[in-house]
């Protein structure tokens, strides 16, 4: 007998749907609301303080979909304190008391951002020459926001196993951590370090974030389980998995030593788990070989199967592939590399470098996590089947690209720009690396910038300046035209003869003023591939083509743009 998933009760999917709704029609009619502005400025109640560590303790109640808990936020003054401080929690959740340096302060609400009245404004930056750490002690409780469609739309996932035991996740990337619980929800400022303590009945398990520190019983039939993150996190990799858990562990010996790994399960999955994450190891290997080291062999490596796709939560990477190759068994490129290995496996863990290891400030350039994230399944490729392979892979994933409207989107509002972040941004790297042409040149820019960027929170303008700057070549208006327009530049070209000699000529259109991206021509010889500084002005180099030769088929495919013969 098929046993009935535990559902979110009707009137909290309708309310909720209403909701939803209501906000995305008030969206399109007056763009943004108040809401993201909130979410998405640096306001003054936000920009006096940093967080240094967050010490968060949730109780689910599994039976009634809500939860209760308490955050303390240390942190640090980083400049001349406002009477107030912002704290993000997102309806219908509410905050019931706030203690801050053991204080009882007042609050106001304004939406989903909390106002917290400061006694005083004389909140040291030091004492005895040492930074001075604050506590703001935080206790709430409320019906979080159900997700309906996790990922892609989330908060908390209430569900069960094929087995009749709850099954709970978390996913809140774009939405944000405050949907669940209370934090300074804007990525440019991550904790130094988390503590996370979930309490849950002793028949379950929680798996977060970091190591698990200790489980202890209160006698009561529950128990807690506390992990600690010992790296910077941004706020939406938080997370808590409840569920009946197998768990299996390995060691992978990697570029700074021993790895830890650890799987946790449904322990019905568990053999075909163990054969499935055998993918594992030799993805790290490929993703260390081009990014360099594992960015949190502190905290270890873990996959934890979840109620949903999957989500790069940092240390604690969420899989939902039901244990087949692809994505759900599909090739997005359907080239069928895709088919050859675990999507959820790669792609997730891709984000260990790009999004975790280095995080955007502003969600507006969220193309720095997906686009280097979603190119990591074409290194992949490549590190195991070949650069063809490779090349194959990355231009099937083309006809996934919209266009729709710019990759990166509006700052200071919470809002991400276009879906291409993935493809389009994924190919317009891949330009750049045939631009660079070496490939130990592109590794080594690859492997830097992990490091240079190490454990911290970036702008696209860094990103685009840095590369720049090792590929040696002026790539602003590169980098303009693939992340701020929705154009696709062309290649315009003909063959003249002139003198006995056939002679290209070629430029771009459908491009911005001063597009001057390099690319790879036929040259004058078998023909070879020579690179060209092209601009929106005709130019010319000789060739060794025959008179209406269709040159064509030796345009190189692996730049994303358009060709086009003209007369």
């Amino acid at each position: 007998m098929k046993k009935k998933n535990l559902s979110i009760p009707s009137v909290l999917l309708t309310v909720f749907c209403f909701l939803t709704l209501t906000t995305l029609s008030q969206q399109k009619e007056n763009e943004f609301t108040r809401n993201d502005t909130l979410r998405g400025t640096i306001t003054l109640e936000r920009s006096w303080w940093d967080v240094v560590m967050y010490d968060l303790h949730v109780t689910p109640n599994i039976e009634k979909f809500t939860i209760t808990g308490t955050n303390t936020i240390y942190f640090k003054v980083v400049k001349k304190v406002n009477s107030r401080m912002q704290i993000d929690l997102q309806e219908p959740l509410t905050i019931d008391s706030a203690v801050l340096n053991g204080v009882a302060v007042t609050f106001t609400r304004d939406g989903h951002a909390w106002f917290i009245n400061l006694p005083n404004k004389k909140l040291p930056k030091s004492v005895n020459n040492n930074t001075a750490i604050h506590q703001l002690q935080l206790f709430y409780h409320g019906v979080p926001k159900p997700a309906l469609r996790a990922p892609w739309d989330g908060g908390i996932v209430w569900k069960k196993d094929k087995k009749g035991n709850p099954w709970i996740g978390t996913a809140c990337q774009g939405l944000g951590a405050s949907v669940w619980w209370p934090c300074k929800d804007h990525q440019s400022d991550e904790p130094d370090s988390t503590l996370i303590s979930i309490t849950v009945p002793d028949t379950l398990m929680d798996i977060s974030n970091g190591r698990l520190r200790n489980v202890l019983a209160d006698g009561s039939g529950n128990k807690t389980w506390t992990w600690f993150v010992s790296q910077p996190m941004n706020t939406y990799s938080v997370t808590m998995n409840i569920g009946k858990y197998a768990h299996f562990s390995d060691t992978l010996m990697g570029e700074n030593g021993t790895l830890d790994l650890n799987y946790y399960v449904l322990d019905y999955n568990l053999e075909k788990a163990k054969k499935q994450f055998e993918q594992v190891k030799p993805m790290l290997h490929a993703f260390e070989y081009w990014f360099g080291p594992y960015p949190f062999y502190e905290d270890g490596y873990k996959l934890v199967e979840s109620n949903y796709l999957g989500m790069e939560h940092q240390s604690a990477v969420a899989y939902g592939n039901e244990f087949m190759n692809g994505y759900r068994g599909r090739d997005l490129s359907g080239t069928g590399w895709g088919n050859k290995w675990d999507f959820i496996i790669i792609h997730e863990s891709g984000h260990e470098w790009f999004g975790n290891n280095i995080t955007s400030k502003d969600i507006a350039d969220m193309w720095v996590h997906e686009g280097f994230t979603n190119y990591s399944e074409t290194l992949y490729t490549d590190y195991v089947f070949g650069t063809d392979a490779g090349n194959a892979y990355v231009q099937g994933i083309r006809k996934n690209i919209q266009n729709d409207k710019p990759i990166i989107g509006k700052y200071n509002l919470n809002n991400e720009g276009s879906g291409d972040m993935y493809y389009k941004a994924s190919n317009m790297i891949h330009n750049i690396r045939q631009i660079m042409g070496d490939r130990s040149s592109f590794r080594s820019m690859l492997r830097d910038m992990n490091q240079k960027y190490r454990h911290k929170t970036v702008t696209s303008a860094e990103i685009e300046d840095f590369i720049s700057k090792r590929t040696g070549f002026k790539l602003s208006k590169v980098f303009d035209q693939y992340l701020r327009t929705t154009q696709v530049p062309t290649l315009e070209y003909y063959l003249a003869q002139e003198g006995g000699a056939q002679i290209l000529y070629y430029r771009w259109a459908n491009c911005i003023p001063g597009f001057n991206m390099p690319i790879l021509l036929p040259g004058n010889s078998n023909p070879k591939y020579g690179l060209m500084q092209a601009t929106e002005n005709w130019q010319k180099m000789r060739t060794n083509f025959k008179a209406g030769e269709d040159i064509s088929q030796y345009m190189d495919k692996n730049f994303y743009v358009n060709y086009h013969k003209v007369k």
